[in-house]
């Protein structure tokens, strides 16, 4: 269900994946994902890709979309279109974190990722008709 978070807000320090999100009711929508890095420390990187599944269990080859990589705490947002992918049910999020330079070698991010219906989807669909 749509507006949602695909991944709460908190501290990360390893790479991973979230849990499923259903979405019933929005699926063949634009959807704005957002993405919140909230804390990070120097000399590090965040690369999040958004994945479709049919089913909630094979998740593909490629991502649907990708926030290019990051390095700074800010708001980015990125629009998904679903008509393009009219089977996916399901998103999930991937990332993967790299630190390098001195210091604790372990990444540390605070992020979340929220997803929520378009309005840019709703106003083309009312401009074609």
């Amino acid at each position: 269900m749509l507006p949602s978070f695909i991944v709460e807000d908190g501290v990360r320090r390893e790479d991973s994946a979230s849990a499923a999100l259903d979405l019933s009711g929005a699926q063949g929508e634009t959807l704005l994902v957002t993405l919140g890095i909230t804390r990070i420390i120097e000399q590090e990187s965040l690369d999040l890709t958004i994945w479709g599944s049919a089913d909630g269990a094979e998740w593909g080859a490629k991502p649907l979309a990708a926030f290019p990589q990051k390095f700074y705490c800010g708001t980015y947002s990125i629009l998904i279109d679903l008509a393009e992918a009219p089977n996916v049910k399901f998103l999930r999020a991937q990332w993967k974190m790299g630190r390098w330079g001195r210091g604790e070698p372990k990444p540390l991010f605070g992020f979340y990722l929220f997803a929520e219906k378009s309005a840019v989807g709703a106003l083309a669909a009312r401009a074609t008709q």
